[in-house]
């Protein structure tokens, strides 16, 4: 048989090292994984009340996020004083900053969600104070999954 009968006769997929044959398959060998972008939420609870608020968010809030697009990344308690009574840090990531509007209203307007908040502040308000910064990661950020 001829060379050339034989390269022929041969998948091109073969000839390939394995990962480039993959990234081949998916067409985005080198582009960076789309990340959206992220919000970080400070949440300054009333006082005494951070317990609660943590509460609230184990078992309701992050669910009715869930179901509104709003996808939690971490969250968090400060170490230190005198934050750590009184402050849960979280981050969400979004599609878009339109997305983060669009899915906020959802959630706003979830009847269940009104319930959980009205419920959850039967004894007075949970939370002081939000602040919401949105973030992008850089080009030299790892990226996250």
């Amino acid at each position: 048989m001829k060379r050339r009968t034989l390269l022929q006769a041969i998948p091109a997929a073969t000839l390939l090292p394995a990962s480039l044959w993959a990234a081949s398959r998916r067409g985005d060998d080198t582009a960076p994984a789309t990340t959206g972008v992220y919000e970080l939420r400070v949440y300054h609870a009333a006082a005494g009340k951070l317990s609660d608020l943590e509460s609230r968010f184990r078992d309701h809030t992050i669910k009715i996020f869930d179901r509104h697009g709003l996808k939690s990344v971490a969250y968090w308690t400060p170490l230190d004083d005198p934050d750590k009574s009184n402050t849960l840090i979280y981050i969400l990531q979004h599609p878009s900053r339109e997305a983060a509007a669009a899915n906020w209203k959802a959630f706003q307007d979830d009847p269940e969600w009104k319930s959980v908040h009205e419920k959850s502040e039967a004894n007075g308000k949970l939370v002081d104070k939000i602040d919401s910064t949105f973030l992008a990661l850089t080009d030299f950020s790892p990226r996250l999954r």
